[in-house]
């Protein structure tokens, strides 16, 4: 039996090859079905089945992808009610894989229609040697309930009676490969490491010692960390099976000329992903700024409009296939092309610009003695920001900005923080959206603060 994990930062998202004698499985798979037909390639397997543990939130799944080009047959939950061709599997089903037995158990709690498979070795023994526990125990926490309005601590419940009654029975040694780690919104404080064993989690994961389930369920429902807004479109677009890769228009590489005419219609939003320096020295006007390389997918999942096209601003053309991938992984299919020589191409053809002054710590520093007409903004979470931040500072989460921009004033000087500048430059594209103009971005953000010495003046 050979298992690989494949991980996908940012998303944090583990998918896995099961692999028996000469045929292999599946599991949870990402959009981009490569990596896996490589992976079966070089095993020598045959991809004979692709396994769904549930319908997921957070990123859109390459079932359909990946059974258009090997034909194997998909496995999703009975309960999930999905519409495309697929073998539904509920409690007590058996799969065959070689010599590997797979046992289906119902694990609602972090969905509704969650499922985990254990996998036993048939030539080595009759118990279960690993568990494929999607987002039901991850390394160090155990899946988040609270994604369905109103259904929060019937699934919390549900989810406690899953681990307790269910996951908790297998054997010590059964090695444990959840479907997210350390950096998923699945979880609340997940470990990096990236698989474990029932014993381990049994000894030290903290949420499976909370000792009943009113306990667990007032745990799990209360203080959980904000959701992205395509958490509230994935699971569907999964259930009804996405668009195929294939069918996907291609990406077109568009004159500033042609740009400036598609702006004109209002169909479409510029997104611009060079980091927040570079945006704030020069961008078109209304752009949604959001750094390529620093959680792109959950953040462009978060606030990009999913009901427009898109056209990408980039600094290498290079990168534009990667970002369309990371765009696809949160089901933001309409992206449409990208600007032909960048920003300075759009200059070169006298087209107009618009800017964010970036500031250092230091000068921030002098303006709060300064100017007392200024406001600071800290964009961090509520967590980041009760832990420590500058006195007098206001704490708006940044993708909450697109709501409450108008608790801010627009006339006083406005000085935009967050841990390091990334997040903040979001936020400075998201003000630059609804009018505001006298904004300031802060380098660095409060590690630059804390790091300068500063913190200890506050």
């Amino acid at each position: 039996m050979i298992i690989r994990q494949f991980f996908i930062p940012g998303l944090a998202h583990n998918s896995y090859l099961l692999g028996g004698i000469s045929s292999c499985f599946i599991i949870d798979p990402a959009r981009d079905p490569e990596p896996y037909l490589r992976a079966a390639e070089e095993e020598n397997f045959k991809i004979t089945g692709i396994l769904e543990t549930h319908l997921h939130a957070d990123f859109i799944s390459g079932h359909l992808d990946l059974h258009e080009l090997t034909n194997a047959p998909i496995y999703a939950p009975k309960s999930g009610n999905c519409t495309f061709l697929h073998t539904p599997v509920q409690e007590g089903n058996k799969i065959t894989l070689d010599d590997c037995s797979i046992n289906v158990l119902e694990t609602p709690g972090h969905t509704p229609e969650h499922v985990s498979y254990t996998v036993t070795h048939l030539s080595r023994g009759d118990e279960p040697v690993a568990l494929f526990s999607g987002d039901t125990l991850f390394v160090g926490d155990v899946g988040r309930p609270d994604l369905f309005p109103g259904r929060a601590r019937e699934l919390a419940s549900a989810l406690y009676t899953s681990l307790h009654e269910k996951i908790l029975k297998l054997p010590d040694f059964c090695e444990v490969y959840p479907a997210h780690g350390a950096g998923s919104f699945c979880g609340r404080s997940l470990s990096s490491k990236r698989s474990t064993t029932i014993g381990y989690e049994r000894r030290y994961n903290s949420a499976l010692h909370i000792p009943d389930c009113e306990s667990f369920v007032r745990e799990l429902t209360e203080n959980m960390p904000p959701s992205p807004d395509h958490f509230r479109r994935c699971s569907d677009i999964n259930r009804k099976g996405p668009v195929l890769l294939s069918e996907l228009p291609k990406i077109r590489e568009l004159s500033p000329r042609k740009v400036r005419e598609i702006l004109n219609e209002d169909t479409c939003d510029i997104l611009d992903i060079r980091r927040y320096d570079a945006f704030g020295s020069a961008h078109i006007s209304n752009s949604l700024n959001i750094d390529g390389e620093v959680n792109f997918s959950t953040f462009a999942g978060w606030i990009v409009p999913p009901d427009r096209d898109i056209v990408i601003s980039a600094h290498k053309p290079e990168d534009i296939p990667e970002i369309i991938t990371k765009l696809r992984r949160v089901g933001l299919d309409r992206t449409i092309g990208y600007i032909q020589g960048g920003i300075f191409a759009w200059a070169l053809a006298g087209y107009d610009l618009n800017h964010v002054r970036t500031i250092s710590v230091h000068e921030l520093d002098r303006l709060i003695s300064e100017n007392d007409k200024l406001q600071i903004l800290d964009v961090r979470t509520p967590g980041e920001f009760s832990g420590s931040h500058i006195k007098g500072s206001v704490n708006i989460h940044w993708p909450d900005l697109r709501i409450r921009h108008n608790e801010l004033r627009k006339q006083d000087l406005l000085a935009v923080m967050c841990g390091t500048g990334s997040r903040s430059g979001i936020a400075c594209s998201i003000l630059k959206r609804n009018g505001f103009s006298n904004i300031l971005n802060v380098a660095g953000g409060y590690t630059g603060w804390v790091a300068a010495g500063l913190e200890k003046k506050n």
